[in-house]
């Protein structure tokens, strides 16, 4: 076990054939300190739950250009020298009975899409500052043919002079990573609720997909087999020339 901002291997433990769904991540590696604290950055006892903090050599200094983003995760070490740091990993976890830690869920809804870490919320504030919305909400779905895209569904400040997505996309890449930019942008008059209030989002639509045959023909046997091929990949019943890989879903994995 181990997060981007500390290293792959902070803990460790061969794996047991037959072991049931809670597998254990191990216990920290040289160099490595790990505690399960609770909202006071207290430790809990073993078999209570509490959040994960790393600290040690392998941890990173911090987020570049994002000092509030590093203020947030590394924070004051309550148990080391001066100036000595603890990585907050957002994993809820506990100590079993032989010492070794036990994952059980995130303690926030960071989301996890091909291999890159999103909190939606970060994405949720960067629509949010576009001039002409006035709510977001951003979610990863994974009910799409192309398969799982991060998704994001705005309202607008006025119905009648709605933001175009390819705008709100645009505003989220100046402001994002290129990994927390949403494929798509869905603009709503109002958001689907449920009976008590809250966002329905089993109600949300999926984004619409434009025709990804549309535009010209493949014009050789070459680039049949390429479109044929990329159709197939993508689950779609065929793909243009003119087609673009990522818009229709794909990704370098």
């Amino acid at each position: 076990y181990g997060p981007t901002e500390a290293a792959v291997d902070v803990t460790a433990r061969p794996a047991v054939p037959g072991e049931g769904p809670l597998v254990p991540l191990g216990a920290p590696g040289a160099g490595t300190r790990a505690y399960v604290l609770d909202a006071a950055l207290r430790p809990v006892p073993p078999g209570v739950s509490g959040e994960l903090y790393l600290g040690g050599a392998q941890l990173a200094l911090g987020y570049p250009g994002r000092s509030a983003g590093t203020a947030e995760r590394f924070v004051a070490d309550p148990f080391g020298a001066p100036g000595e740091r603890l990585y907050r990993t957002g994993d809820l976890a506990r100590w079993n009975g032989r010492g070794e830690l036990e994952y059980l869920r995130r303690a926030d809804d960071q989301v996890k899409l091909r291999g890159v870490r999103i909190e939606p919320a970060e994405v949720r504030t960067a629509l949010l500052g576009h001039p002409d919305v006035r709510d977001a909400l951003v979610l990863v779905r994974d009910d799409l043919p192309s398969g799982a895209r991060l998704v994001g569904y705005v309202t607008p400040g006025d119905p009648a002079a709605p933001p175009l997505p390819a705008d709100l996309l645009a505003h989220g890449a100046k402001l994002l990573p290129a990994a927390l930019v949403p494929s798509d942008v869905v603009v709503l008059d109002r958001f689907p609720l449920t009976v008590s209030g809250k966002v329905d989002r089993s109600a949300l639509p999926a984004p619409a997909v434009a025709d990804p045959a549309a535009g010209e023909r493949p014009k050789d046997p070459a680039e049949e087999l390429l479109a044929e091929l990329i159709a197939d990949l993508l689950k779609l019943p065929a793909v243009g020339r003119e087609s673009s890989f990522f818009a229709l879903g794909g990704d370098s994995i």
